[in-house]
């Protein structure tokens, strides 16, 4: 099949002009004005005046279907790339786990089970490691072969997902070795229980605890030291869904040293505050980890972004609905299960908040939403860019509609918002996975299954620093 959009504005990373996209099957074919009007059969004509052509969306941290504090996750990979695609995100990179006692590939064919065969669009899997010992740490080679090159580790969660410095010194040694990359949760977790003991002790029984537990200070310091390890093997590292200025100020004087650190920042850090914390157990709706932080801190984010001390922009998306979930935690905020829904709300989020906010321009918009992730994780150019010969994935975006998020209308399946009632001016017309309309002014027209699993390449860190 082939299609043609006509009269938009391709907005990419490196610039925005007007031009013609025709596609040719799953792959862009040509770029210009009407280049394929006197060659070819076109069997669709998309007119795009007045709106942007841009690559499709890329959320690189999601979990789907993840078990946590004797729960899971709402959104299975069918819910969750479903309501991906509805707001303007053809890929999305979840986390297979390893469970303590099982190797790697156990981890990673029970997370591939569960993808194939549901998903509406295209998905990878980063690996999260929760044993690391000679076998496991031999496992990374084939995975990163295999195309599975990062690996996240926490210094978060003991007991569950925690590694000691020890552990993590060594799988970062051995990316240095393979080509691969460490992703880091980097809260310090063994303080963090201390101080939420004492919290709750002390009386503190409600949501707001579990912020006040987190300390800023406690990300800083983590921050600093996975770096520093980093350093130490010669790796590069990646920190993930950054929320501190704290830790803001490690990533960018280790970047301002010359060393391969990189991080994101997610939606919920740069738009909501620790004080949706404290409505009483209302406040459950927003317990994530890190926790929400003051409002003061948001400014320095969006700097983040802007100096490209910050990459990227992904969701952590992981929803626990509000009844029945969220509410094993009354009386006890330590037992809140964490994550917070936003995979269908991030591009719009941005836009709204970033371009029409005054803070970024459209193209860097595009970007931390798409072209970074692409470069980040081994998939530029074959997504991420609007180019002849990588795949149509394609958004046909206008920048003046207006939407209210709402749960009431949301395709994600939890049982609210996180941005009840926010109005966002920017919205995606018609959303395309390799080629194929899967979304069309507010209608699904995808199919379950249409997603296909993406082998990704190493990337070269040393160039993106």
């Amino acid at each position: 099949m082939r299609t043609l959009i006509t009269n938009g504005t391709i907005v990419t990373a490196e610039g925005s002009y007007v031009a013609d996209v025709l596609i040719d099957g799953e792959t862009i074919a040509q770029i210009g004005r009407d280049p394929a009007a006197a060659t070819v059969t076109v069997d669709e004509t998309i007119d795009a005046t007045g709106k942007y052509v841009v690559p499709g969306g890329i959320d690189a941290h999601t979990h789907m279907e993840l078990p946590f504090g004797g729960t899971y996750a709402k959104d299975t990979f069918e819910s969750g790339s479903r309501a991906a695609a509805f707001g303007g995100t053809t890929t999305i990179i979840d986390f297979a786990v390893q469970g303590k006692g099982q190797s790697l590939r156990e981890g990673l064919d029970a997370w591939m089970a569960r993808a194939e065969g549901n998903t509406v669009a295209d998905y990878g899997f980063h690996m999260i490691m929760s044993d690391v010992n000679d076998a496991t740490l031999a496992e990374m080679d084939t995975l990163v072969a295999e195309g599975v090159p990062d690996f996240k580790l926490f210094t978060a969660y003991p007991g569950v997902f925690y590694s000691d410095d020890g552990a993590i010194l060594r799988a970062m040694q051995q990316t240095a070795r393979n080509g691969g990359l460490i992703m880091m949760h980097a809260e310090n977790g063994m303080a963090i229980d201390v101080v939420a003991a004492q919290t709750f002790a002390a009386g503190t029984t409600d949501p707001i605890g579990h912020g006040r537990a987190r300390m800023a200070v406690f990300e800083g310091e983590a921050t600093n030291r996975v770096i520093r390890l980093a350093e130490a093997a010669g790796a590069p590292v990646y920190i993930v869904h950054l929320s501190a200025r704290e830790a803001l100020a490690e990533v960018r004087a280790a970047r301002d040293r010359g060393s391969r650190v990189f991080a994101e920042t997610c939606p919920q850090y740069l738009f909501l505050s620790l004080d949706d914390l404290g409505n009483g157990f209302e406040g459950a709706k927003f317990v994530c980890s890190p926790p929400l932080r003051p409002r003061d801190h948001w400014e320095d984010l969006w700097n983040g972004l802007i100096k490209d001390d910050l990459q990227l922009v992904a969701t952590d998306h992981c929803p626990f609905d509000f009844h029945g979930q969220k509410e094993l935690g009354r009386g006890d905020f330590r037992k809140i299960p964490n994550g917070l829904p936003g995979v269908e709300d991030r591009v719009d989020l941005l836009h709204d908040g970033g371009v029409i906010g005054g803070r970024i321009s459209k193209e860097r918009w595009v970007e931390i939403i798409s072209t970074a992730p692409a470069r980040m994780f081994g998939l530029y150019p074959r997504k991420g860019a609007v180019a002849v010969g990588s795949d149509a994935d394609l958004l046909i975006y206008d920048p003046n509609r207006k939407r209210t998020i709402s749960a009431a209308g949301h395709h994600m399946d939890v049982d609210y918002s996180c941005y009840e009632g926010r109005v966002v001016q920017g919205a995606s017309d018609i959303v395309m996975s390799r080629g194929s309309v899967i979304v069309r002014n507010g209608e699904f027209t995808g199919r379950k299954g249409n997603g296909r699993y993406l082998k990704r390449a190493a990337a070269d860190h040393a160039r993106l620093s």
